[in-house]
């Protein structure tokens, strides 16, 4: 449930002036928008959107400032990976067979749905409806403002009644848990409650799991499959071994990568919230599984206070936030160790340097059912929006799967070797093989059965062991083969426990990885930083830090004479020489209406040139969110800009020791 989201001057939020305000002022534009009122146009562009000058803007500025937060500060190798993957890659990974989510049909138009989100928007709209049935004021959720109309039908045509006390705490219960549903339990659920799709009220048919990728294929002969990435992780991985020679075989250690990826949506709908094509940063850090995943600098972020939601809360179908610092989730267990709770800390403290409302902020733990098999533990920053809370950055830990899988596939040992100080006596599960009947065999598959039996943990070697004394022989996964397994027996292998002595050490790196949609952090962050003056209802305010905003600094001449522009041309270069983005507006409109229309694009800062200026060099400064004014020599406010913009200083610093003016207060 959304509850009740309210702006940063505490009103109920509106979506539809900022949906418009952001078309208006070009931060996004639907794509190829002109060709949808196209005679015999029969292409689907949902999902699809171009960004504007400002939006590029915002993108780069928060990209920019992710590289410094983590690529920098953590000293990650950055990498760039090629969006076009052949096919076997991913059925390594597994997305070929898992990466899916679950859809229905409309049995009468064919319109498909996610079933997730169908259950999840009728169960809300009901529980809407019975709030109001009640006389309770509730806020209305559209998928979009241009929808408007469409979604009141929508509602309508859900049979709305009121509820008893049981099926409110049965529906809330469901919602708090929804992620955790598979494919039959979702079916279930739509039988059972009756979902329908809202758009029309007809029955849906049972879901189907449909796979998310993109595909192509390679080259002339289109006799190579592939797909256009889902993520940016699969390349990562594959290039460990280079990056571990890079980083001169030192652990731990980490890489990143920033780039677009692509996924098939279902239904794509919610703005910029759920698209086919978006902007990805990821980090996959790389760590020693022994010693319990410690983090050198974890008592850095030890007293990083987090609002959590964990897995067995959500299990008893509620949703209350648990607060307390990173320290003392990972010392009770509640976050599985010290490097997924470091990455958590210093999530929270990029979205805060970006301007998100902390308030506005949970990491949820993932269920059983919702997370992957191979991981750990996993947690996901959320922002509360109009639509709910989304999902905007996931934080993973992905065991060994990553790693175990494309070596076996490939041949490659993607694992690290170190010295040992001193000498240990290890009790273990070994693998004897005869290699002289094993190449006959599997020819030049040989040395991918090999890699299969040596990657095996002591855990599947012991249960091989068994079944080879059982049966005589054994299958293991060997992706390569046609039939995907090699048939072992007895001839070819043994499993023997024996204690050897190690002086080399031997491993494959667990991998901790943060995933953050940009897309989806922008456009909570605008909600988040949207807001409007009291008593002024036509232009909003996007209230975004200087160290992130569009455009920085806004120059006004006092008016179009001919002597300001030399002032106002010299102050642009010291400010570009500075690395600080400005636009003049030396337009005819009023100076307060020249602000308030750039407060609609974020710039936090305004220079204004009068006669005084020509006079003594004096400029006013101008604090868009308090709409006061200082006054000093140009030197002086270009300092101070500077300051506020590489977050060195405040607005309430700057006033304090530069004099106010209120010379043109009127202008507000």
């Amino acid at each position: 449930m959304t509850g009740e989201l309210r702006t940063l001057n505490g009103e109920i939020f509106d979506r539809a002036p900022l949906d418009a305000l952001l078309k208006r002022r070009l931060f996004y534009t639907e794509s190829f928008e002109i060709y949808r009122t196209a005679s015999n146009f029969k292409g689907d562009t949902k999902g699809l959107y171009d960004y504007g000058p400002p939006g590029c803007a915002l993108q780069a500025n928060v990209v920019d400032l992710w590289r410094k937060h983590f690529v920098l500060e953590e000293d990650m190798l950055e990498f760039a990976c090629t969006m076009l993957t052949p096919e076997d890659v991913f059925k390594t990974s597994g997305h070929v067979d898992g990466f899916a989510d679950w859809m229905c049909k409309d049995s009468k138009t064919g319109e498909y749905l996610r079933a997730d989100h169908l259950v999840e928007n009728v169960l809300e709209a009901r529980l809407k409806g019975d709030k109001a049935a009640r006389g309770v004021k509730v806020e209305d959720k559209d998928e979009s403002p241009t929808d408007a109309k469409k979604n009141k039908r929508k509602v309508k045509d859900i049979k709305i009644a009121k509820l008893d006390h049981n099926t409110v705490t049965r529906y809330e219960e469901i919602l708090a848990r929804i992620d955790n549903y598979d494919g039959t339990e979702l079916a279930t659920l739509i039988k059972r409650l009756d979902i329908r799709n809202p758009d029309g009220n007809n029955k849906v048919l049972p879901p189907i799991p449909f796979n998310l990728m993109f595909k192509t294929t390679i080259g002339p002969s289109s006799a190579s499959p592939g797909y256009l990435r889902p993520e940016t992780a699969q390349g990562q991985f594959v290039n460990f071994k280079k990056m571990l020679e890079y980083n001169n075989n030192s652990m731990p250690f980490a890489s990143a990568s920033i780039g677009t990826s692509f996924r098939n949506e279902i239904s794509p709908r919610s703005g910029l919230l759920r698209v086919r094509e978006f902007l990805m940063a990821e980090i996959e850090h790389y760590v020693d599984p022994e010693g319990g995943k410690k983090h050198a600098r974890f008592d850095e972020v030890r007293d990083v206070e987090l609002r959590l939601l964990d897995r067995h809360v959500q299990l008893a179908g509620k949703s209350d936030l648990r607060v307390m610092t990173i320290g003392e989730a990972v010392d009770t267990k509640v976050v599985d160790n010290e490097t997924l709770g470091y990455f958590l800390a210093r999530t929270k403290l990029f979205l805060e340097k970006i301007g998100v409302d902390l308030g506005k902020l949970r990491f949820r733990q993932h269920i059983a059912n919702e997370k992957a098999h191979y991981a750990a533990d996993c947690w996901d920053a959320e922002l509360l929006t109009s639509y709910g809370w989304i999902e905007c950055v996931g934080c993973a830990d992905r065991n060994v799967y990553d790693l175990t899988v494309h070596a076996r596939r490939t041949g490659e040992a993607l694992v690290v070797r170190e010295t040992r100080q001193e000498p240990v006596q290890i009790e273990e599960w070994q693998v004897d093989m005869d290699k002289k009947k094993l190449g006959p065999k599997f020819r030049k598959d040989a040395k991918a059965v090999e890699l299969a039996l040596e990657t095996l943990s002591q855990k599947e070697r012991a249960l091989y062991a068994t079944i080879l004394d059982h049966r005589g022989s054994i299958s293991i996964d060997v992706a390569c083969l046609p039939e995907g397994q090699a048939e072992l027996g007895k001839d070819l292998i043994q499993f023997v426990r024996r204690t050897r002595t190690e002086n080399i050490r031997e491993y494959t790196p667990n991998v901790i990885e943060p995933s953050f949609g940009i897309g989806r952090i922008l456009y909570c962050l605008l909600e988040h930083v949207y807001w409007h003056r009291p008593g002024d209802d036509a232009r909003g305010i996007l209230s975004l830090p200087p160290l992130i905003a569009p455009t920085k600094v806004l120059l006004v001449p006092l008016s179009n004479h001919p002597d300001f522009n030399p002032v106002i041309r010299k102050l642009s270069q010291r400010l570009r020489a500075a690395a600080i983005s400005n636009r003049t507006d030396a337009s005819n409109a009023s100076i307060g209406k020249r602000y308030s229309r750039n407060d609609e694009l974020g710039t936090p800062l305004g220079i204004t040139v009068d006669f005084d200026t020509l006079k003594d060099g004096t400029v006013t400064l101008r604090d868009r969110d308090s709409t006061k004014q200082v006054r000093a020599s140009a030197d002086d406010v270009l300092d101070a800009v500077i300051a506020l913009v590489h977050a060195k200083e405040v607005w309430a610093d700057v006033f304090a020791r530069l004099p106010e003016f209120r010379g043109q207060s009127a202008e507000e």
